[in-house]
């Protein structure tokens, strides 16, 4: 299996990998396939996919900023079983984090990452992938280290309406395995942050910010 990151919106292997974010993942949640023009050109933003026999079975996007010293994983596709391509996607992407930050003159501090409640979203199906299952899902990352965030989270829809999007966690991974909370100012201006890229942003997702604001540190509990 190859792991390629891809920087280039005429690249084929972009087209099948935006094809299987379409047949895994909810509309609100899949960027339009011209606004990733962008992104794939961003220094700052990894966009990988796990490559078998010529097809794209997985991919990943993650970031990492460099002044907070935190990572972010925007999305894990598992598009066929049986080949192991979750942990291969996880194996990759954390040789190429600690390495990014090693490049810094920095050790990772942890990583953001969003995951479904399978109790909010029992009607979304995930494009019948069964790694893809929110309750597998919370399980593997709950193994990987992952903590949920103690607060009320949404997010703006990606197709940029205005839109909440709820019945998510938000979770981190502390390098530090006896972390046990996070500085609301690092969760606050991080959110701020990474959705600064969508300008309809629902009054919902304001009042989360301001009551994260309000805030000195929010508890990391088990998933």
């Amino acid at each position: 299996m190859q792991y390629i990151r891809i920087t280039d919106i005429h690249d084929p292997l972009f087209a099948k990998m935006h094809q299987l974010m379409q047949t895994v993942f909810p509309p609100e949640e899949v960027l339009e396939f011209a606004l990733w023009e962008g992104p794939l050109a961003d220094d700052g933003i990894r966009v990988c996919v796990a490559v078998h026999q010529g097809e794209v079975v997985g991919a990943t996007e993650y970031r990492y900023y460099e002044d907070v010293n935190v990572a972010m994983t925007d999305f894990t596709i598992i598009g066929r079983e049986g080949l192991g391509v979750g942990r291969f996607l996880a194996e990759q992407r954390k040789a190429d984090l600690n390495a990014w930050a090693e490049s810094c003159g920095k050790k990772l501090y942890g990583m953001f990452a969003e995951i479904y409640d399978p109790y909010r979203v029992e009607q979304l199906s995930f494009g019948g992938v069964k790694p893809m299952d929110p309750f597998v899902r919370r399980e593997v990352l709950s193994h990987l280290g992952y903590k949920r965030l103690d607060f009320p989270y949404v997010h703006p829809s990606w197709t940029n309406d205005g839109e909440a999007v709820s019945g998510l966690d938000l979770c981190f991974l502390p390098i530090a395995t006896d972390l046990s909370e996070l500085n609301a100012e690092l969760v606050a201006s991080f959110v701020k942050r990474y959705y600064s890229v969508l300008p309809n942003k629902p009054q919902a997702w304001h009042d989360m910010v301001k009551q994260l604001e309000e805030k000195e540190t929010i508890p990391l509990l088990p998933i």
